[in-house]
């Protein structure tokens, strides 16, 4: 997989409009059900869910469709990409988010960064990133490694969709829009002190989610269509 300036930039618009996703589907769901926690993540996962799945569909064969950094590291492991890849992808992944988060923002008139103030840093929500980022690794190197990675699309968005009710975190599972997301005092947000706490407990879950995969996988098989790798990432959850 060589990282063109092509794929670099679907990197960055791709994680810019997923965290665009999250955060104002977050927003507008705090605004039409303002009385129902439960509903207000309903309509955020439903967004973002399918929100996913179309990005992944769209970009995939332009860049791969990571949007994500422990994606794109979990790929230059098991696949023996270069190290360069990661070079350029994981500042296009973050600057993204960033962009994403303030774009998410202004579109709801709020201030394009507004600090997060929601602290999310315990015990059962960092292991829940752990859960959560396993999971998404395993399914997707799981599709990629077998030759289905055509698939990652729709199995993707519903993987995201059912971490949101599954995980006490609702499945942040990406660095990158971990770190967006602390840009929006706002249904998605995330208080920059909880950011690297999270980040730490995805790196361990991504770990586990590419042991997981060379134990049960450990011959990969290239996709017919020649997809090497689709990934991406996730998602929000309500104020605590």
């Amino acid at each position: 997989m060589r990282a063109t300036v092509r794929a670099v930039g679907a990197e960055f618009l791709g994680s810019a409009l997923l965290a665009a996703i999250v955060i104002g589907s977050g927003i507008m769901a705090q605004q039409l059900s303002p009385s129902d926690v439960g509903l207000q993540l309903f309509e955020n996962a439903f967004a973002t869910a399918l929100g996913l799945g179309v990005l992944i569909l769209i970009l995939q064969p332009v860049s791969g469709a990571h949007f994500n950094p422990v994606v794109t590291l979990a790929d230059i492991v098991l696949h023996r990409r270069p190290w360069s890849v990661a070079g350029v992808y994981l500042p296009a992944q973050i600057a993204g988010c960033i962009a994403g988060a303030m774009l998410a923002n202004l579109m709801f008139g709020l201030a394009a960064v507004s600090w997060s103030t929601t602290d999310r840093a315990d015990g059962p929500r960092l292991l829940s990133e752990v859960v959560a980022t396993a999971g998404l690794v395993f399914l997707i190197f799981a599709l990629v490694r077998t030759g289905r990675g055509s698939l990652a699309a729709p199995a993707v968005g519903a993987y995201i969709g059912a971490a949101y009710f599954f995980t006490s975190s609702t499945s942040f599972a990406n660095p990158a829009i971990t770190i967006g997301r602390a840009f929006s005092d706002t249904f998605a947000g995330i208080a920059p002190t909880s950011v690297l706490p999270f980040i730490g407990a995805q790196i361990v879950g991504a770990a586990v989610g590419v042991a997981l995969a060379l134990v049960l996988f450990p011959l990969a098989k290239r996709a017919p269509d020649g997809a090497d790798v689709v990934g991406v990432v996730a998602e929000a959850g309500p104020r605590s």
